[in-house]
């Protein structure tokens, strides 16, 4: 039918859908641009006595038009431009090469909107079969890479509402946009997709867990030099040493349980940012997506992304966790220090040194930490001037979330097979433990307990080690007499009393490094990765 002012009835369209769960190269993503230079089409669509016009009303322009039937560019917005956008503009706007990882859960929401426009009336039960039908086909069309965007399609919404009308048709495919936008729309993606993702990263960091426990169980009675400051301080066990590492782990664990119980809560309904007019029920639609709940206020539900924002900062602080891991096995894998051995598929070698074994798994999770500090930094600044409700600003916090996780995924992937195949080398960290006179505490300690106050036992024993140092000695190689020089408070005892590893036993206190309280963190990190296993099976 003609135009109702006058113009020339070509369709526009434009999507908005954002992307799939699958990655694919960036080259299978578009086709050449198909731009169309005679007069632009509007597209119509008409939802149970609802009629929407778009009309692009200049003759003879190339812009970013479609025919929904033929493959042609389409776009959600339109009618009261005399133009489409500006390539300039196109260009900026554009982001299928990040969000197109959100197709599934894009198509997984239309499903659940369209039952919701069936229970409302606005679909008939035939309508509603053949729309289902219809994104079934194309969930199949995309998981094939038969259907993927092409160049003019602004984002995965607007691509994926392209091949929707590719297989339903205009008059059907029309239909399914009544009564939400893509405001609400990508506020529900970006959740569905961080929480799927946190359960993968939070089995990721208990595989981390489990491995380094494992290590931990391995290393006996390995005793150790423990450091402040980087230098000797005292003597703890190896297992002590790396259940330090287990426990940040852990609770990055429960951090993300704790932030999915902020972010159960759909802001599908919201529309723009005031809901909408026919009587569509949300909360279905919400059980459908796995939320148990909806947004309270649809402003907040389509304008906030503090909890995307928070996301990061978890991530952020796991990325924390596995640095500081890392700089430990650097550290511990130097020649100097040659406490542990990495496995060859784990290291590389020098292009010109052929002696070079080089830790870069380690250096690079240190290194792509500062990264995801970078994307949470994005985030923050990005949302700190926004004004309610949406604005366009926040297209970017995806890139900058999708950063994060690729980034924390990619690192838990590579450093737990690399814990798993390292070696340590036991007799190496003995002969460092001698050194430093890291039993000067001990020492101490046992004039303490003879009855010398603590404050002349430490400035004594600080006495007896810079003697030592003169002379080239350790303390265990002082003989009886000489510690008698400094004390009659000496007996025999004391050899037992600064022995490397009895220092470790000595230290019976709750989350101490004696065998004893190893061996209970050992089992109380073991029953909490049971525990969540058994949660998540």
């Amino acid at each position: 039918s003609a135009d109702p002012c006058g113009r020339s009835p070509r369709r526009q369209v434009r999507q908005w859908h954002r992307g799939s769960g699958k990655q694919r190269r960036v080259s299978e993503f578009f086709t050449p641009n198909r731009l169309d230079n005679g007069g632009e089409r509007t597209v119509r669509t008409i939802l149970t006595g609802i009629l929407s016009l778009s009309h692009i009303c200049k003759e003879n322009e190339v812009t970013m038009t479609e025919s929904t039937t033929n493959g042609e560019h389409l776009a959600l917005w339109g009618g009261r431009f005399k133009s489409g956008p500006s390539p300039e503009l196109a260009r900026l706007s554009k982001s299928t090469q990040f969000d197109w990882r959100l197709a599934d859960d894009d198509i997984a929401g239309s499903r659940a909107h369209a039952r919701a426009l069936g229970r409302a009336g606005l679909l008939t039960a035939d309508e509603l079969q053949r729309m289902e039908d219809a994104l079934d086909e194309l969930q199949r069309r995309v998981d094939s890479g038969a259907f993927a965007p092409i160049e003019d399609d602004e984002d995965e919404a607007t691509a994926l509402e392209r091949g929707l009308l590719q297989i339903a048709g205009d008059e059907l495919g029309g239909k399914l946009r009544a009564g939400r936008s893509r405001n609400d729309q990508i506020a529900a993606l970006i959740r569905m997709w961080l929480r799927r993702h946190s359960r993968v990263i939070a089995k990721m960091l208990l595989g981390l867990a489990a491995t380094l426990t494992e290590q931990a169980e391995k290393a006996g009675r390995t005793v150790m030099p423990g450091r402040t400051h980087m230098q000797h301080a005292q003597p703890v066990l190896l297992a002590h040493q790396l259940m330090a590492h287990v426990w940040p782990l852990l609770r990055d664990v429960e951090r993300l349980a704790d932030w999915d119980k902020r972010i159960d809560a759909s802001p599908y309904g919201s529309g723009a940012l005031a809901g909408n007019t026919l009587g569509l029920e949300p909360v279905a639609v919400a059980r459908e997506l796995g939320f148990s709940k909806v947004t309270a206020n649809s402003i907040d539900g389509t304008a906030s992304r503090d909890l995307v924002a928070e996301f990061a900062f978890i991530a952020a602080m796991a990325g924390v966790d596995i640095s500081r891991l890392s700089e430990e096995i650097i550290i511990w894998n130097t020649q100097e220090f040659a406490f542990v051995r990495l496995d060859d598929a784990y290291s590389t070698g020098s292009s010109i040194m052929p002696q070079k074994k080089n830790p870069d798994v380690t250096e690079l999770i240190r290194g792509k930490t500062g990264r995801v500090y970078g994307d949470l930094n994005t985030l923050l600044v990005m949302m700190k001037g926004i004004p309610l409700a949406y604005n366009k600003d926040m297209q970017e916090d995806k890139e900058a979330i999708f950063d994060a996780v690729d980034t924390l995924e990619l690192c838990l992937k590579t450093v737990t097979p690399m814990l798993d195949t390292m070696k340590t080398l036991p007799a190496n960290m003995r002969r460092a433990a001698a050194k430093g006179f890291i039993n000067a505490t001990d020492c101490a300690d046992y004039l303490t307990k003879k009855g010398m106050p603590f404050r002349d036992a430490y400035k004594l024993t600080g006495c007896m080690v810079s003697d030592c140092i003169s002379k080239d000695k350790t303390l265990e190689e002082l003989t009886l007499d000489e510690f008698k020089g400094y004390s009659a408070l000496f007996e025999n005892d004391i050899y037992d009393a600064i022995d490397l590893i009895k220092c470790c036993e000595g230290r019976t206190s709750y989350g101490g490094p004696s065998e004893a309280s190893v061996k209970k963190q050992i089992e109380l990190a073991s029953a909490q990765l049971g525990a969540w296993e058994a949660a998540n099976a």
